[in-house]
């Protein structure tokens, strides 16, 4: 006789296993958290208060802050991930906030003012939270990275549009994007999601949007005659070519992405090569020249003064945006390792390399896998590429309150999360039949019939 035990013990565990899986079928919706969410997203990145008429009256990025946050206290429960399944860089961001607040509240130079910046830059670890709570489907994080790529673009059409008779599209779009540098960032950051997306789309008309994208934000980045941005360009295309052209056997991408991008620096490239001439030239033939001259000799002293701020002051630092009245010229120290330690203190630094290097694992556990399909397999690669533009661009520009590298952390939070979640539902089936088949033949009891 065949033994009835096991058999019976697995039809109870196959119905629970069945009973977790409806349950987890119903928590992963949650279509209202994840509008909002999304509309976060869009806040952030388009900034249509910006450049809207009529929108500037609207706080836009307090509200959408706001149900974000309610949406994230809507969820605790309700999702199929919680606060226990968060990984260990959602720890290193908590901590580096709240360090930051703490360097607010005891700061030489103004202890307002950074508290309320850091309030501000707080907003983001509840962007983090909601992100990794609410994007448990792989097309969920191609939506949301979807509304960046899509932003950026729009905002760089409108730069164009708006400030193509000033020299450096300086404040033609305000927030994040008044300074040209922090155009030319966010532009490069956000280049190989769109390569991505250009790669997997299969629509004439898909490839033409991103194509053209792609045009525009090649074109306002040379508008921004941005050094750091060019360099952030050249190093993220490289590992973007690597990834999409070589590794990916597209060569001749890689052949279009030269021969567009020689032209387009020939074309609306001619105030960058003037900025970067002037490097080694006491002063310049042309305004321009002097300009980029000055600005070279500024960012070499305030790197200086960050250093001394940093003997002075290494524990908790000056406080977050504290640094520009320290500095006594108002500016920020062009690179984001300085800015972070000076305003934040050594600890601050340590949490901050920490929280990125938690990112690089991820994506070197991603690139590891042998078995992801072509749309994850360039995600991973966008996402590698932006993050290796982001190490190198931080040299050079002072983005550490920037949310854009904390996107792209939490994107691949995510998506090892996903691919983990993935190959738990890949496991052998827990059909009763085929385990008690499989028992009964191990069973010392199938030798008696």
């Amino acid at each position: 006789m065949p033994y009835l035990g096991n058999k019976s013990a697995l039809i109870v565990t196959a119905e629970k296993v069945q009973r977790i899986g409806l349950k987890r079928r119903k928590l992963t919706p949650l279509s209202g958290a994840f509008f909002w969410l999304s509309a976060f997203y869009l806040v952030y990145c388009a900034r249509p208060e910006d450049w809207i008429p009529g929108l500037k009256y609207i706080p836009l990025a307090k509200i959408t802050g706001v149900l974000a946050f309610v949406g994230l206290l809507w969820s605790l429960g309700k999702t199929q991930r919680s606060f226990r399944d968060l990984p260990r860089e959602a720890a290193y961001l908590l901590m580096l906030i709240g360090v930051l607040f703490l360097s607010a509240f005891l700061s030489p130079i103004w202890r307002g003012g950074a508290f309320f910046h850091t309030l501000d830059f707080s907003k983001v670890y509840v962007a983090w939270v909601l992100t990794f709570l609410l994007v448990t489907e792989f097309e969920r994080l191609r939506r949301i990275i979807l509304i960046q790529s899509g932003s950026v673009a729009v905002i760089c059409a409108v730069s164009i549009i708006k400030g193509h008779s000033q020299p450096r599209l300086e404040g033609v779009v305000g927030g994040i994007y008044s300074n040209p540098n922090d155009l030319a960032f966010s532009i490069v950051l956000t280049l190989p999601f769109c390569t991505a997306f250009l790669l997997t789309t299969k629509s004439l008309r898909g490839r033409l949007f991103w194509t053209g994208s792609m045009l525009v934000m090649a074109i306002a980045l040379f508008m921004t005659a941005s050094r750091a941005g060019f360099i952030t360009l050249v190093i993220s295309g490289a590992v973007s070519l690597w990834h999409f052209g070589v590794k990916g056997r597209r060569l001749a991408l890689v052949v279009a992405t030269a021969l567009i991008g020689t032209l387009l620096l020939i074309v609306a490239g001619r105030p960058l090569l003037h900025r970067f001439s002037a490097i080694t030239e006491e002063g310049g033939n042309t305004q321009q020249e002097e300009t980029a001259y000055e600005s070279y000799e500024q960012r070499k002293f305030l790197m200086r003064k960050a250093v001394e701020g940093i003997e002075h002051y290494p524990v908790l630092g000056l406080g977050a945006r504290n640094f520009q009245v320290y500095s006594t010229v108002w500016h920020d120290v062009h690179m984001t390792y300085l800015q972070i330690a000076v305003e934040g203190g050594i600890p601050s630094l340590l949490l901050y390399l920490s929280f990125f290097y938690c990112c690089f694992k991820n994506v070197r556990q991603l690139r590891q896998r042998r078995d992801l399909d072509s749309q994850t397999v360039l995600l991973v690669g966008g996402l590698h590429s932006s993050m290796v533009g982001f190490v190198v661009g931080a040299l050079f520009a002072p983005e550490a309150y920037q949310y854009f590298p904390y996107f792209a952390v939490a994107y691949t939070s995510v998506l090892v999360a996903i691919v983990k979640e993935r190959d738990q539902t890949r496991k052998p089936a827990t059909d009763p039949r085929k385990v008690y088949a499989n028992n009964e033949r191990s069973s010392p009891f199938a030798l008696v019939r």
